[in-house]
């Protein structure tokens, strides 16, 4: 298992779009990608879950990646959420 604390910092959060890339890039690995936010843990291979949690920008969040290729996942995940998710 790794992890990485990270700080959404796109202006309008995870809404539809940046929610949609996200969920989009995680769902091509085989490991468990999972975002914690607010004490609650999100299916990050799920659009309607990441929608859910109502992260919005400036929050705190912690990606966690469990499984065979959980580094390349991890890795992707934080480079998408530190560039802006394409915003």
């Amino acid at each position: 298992m790794v992890s990485k604390q990270l700080v959404l910092t796109n202006a309008q959060g995870f809404h539809m779009r940046p929610a949609s890339v996200f969920s989009g890039a995680m769902s091509k690995y085989s490991c468990d990608v999972t975002i914690r936010f607010n004490g609650n843990d999100y299916n990050a291979k799920s659009l309607l879950n990441i929608i859910a949690a109502c992260i919005k920008c400036g929050s705190e969040l912690e990606v966690i990646c469990n499984g065979a290729d959980e580094n390349e996942a991890l890795a992707e995940a934080v480079e998408l959420i530190e560039s802006g998710l394409g915003e």
